[in-house]
């Protein structure tokens, strides 16, 4: 059996990398992350972006884009699952993606900002 001073020292360094982590506002692992089926999740629209540019989520999730902009942006999946009105600053759409698969989505405004949602 460990002594409390080892097991001490043994979780120490994973501990300090998480917490270093964690204060340099490291999210990379969320974005990419599969969600929990009914959990929402957002994607922020900035600077002519999608972010995350790419998101992985288990189907029954809530998707929410808000316009971040200073612009007006879309959303509108490339095979017509879905299709928001055009969002204004601080404005948001939701979609709910219920099936498996590859949601490739663009902005009809700005037709080179493009993402995608990928549903397990």
């Amino acid at each position: 059996m460990r002594s409390k001073k080892a097991w001490m020292a043994a979780i120490a360094a994973p501990m300090m990398i998480v917490v270093a982590l964690l204060s340099a506002g490291f999210t990379g692992v969320k974005a990419n992350a599969q969600q929990a089926p009914g959990k929402a999740v957002e994607i922020k629209i900035d600077n002519f972006s999608f972010a995350p540019g790419t998101l992985t989520v288990a189907a029954g999730t809530t998707v929410t884009w808000t316009n971040q902009d200073d612009i007006p942006h879309t959303a509108v999946s490339t095979d017509g699952v879905f299709k928001s009105k055009v969002m204004d600053t601080d404005e948001k759409f939701s979609y709910t993606f219920t099936k498996p698969g590859t949601f490739p989505y663009f902005c009809s405004i700005h037709p080179k900002m493009t993402g995608t949602i990928v549903v397990q």
